[in-house]
């Protein structure tokens, strides 16, 4: 059986990911806006849809 998923650009990795970019801002500038602005850019990373989604008509 091949349970891939297809689609593994998730909303959960992008938030993931871009708070952890946040977090490591924050620790170099001690600025905790940093953590909010990765969690924002992650949910908008991962809330679109991937380039081979197309609207079906």
């Amino acid at each position: 059986m091949n349970n891939k998923s297809t689609n593994s650009n998730n909303v959960g990795n992008w938030i993931g990911v871009c708070t952890a970019i946040g977090v490591a801002l924050f620790a170099a500038t001690n600025e905790p806006t940093w953590i909010a602005v990765g969690v924002a850019i992650g949910a908008a990373l991962g809330s679109r849809k991937p380039k081979s989604e197309k609207d079906s008509e």
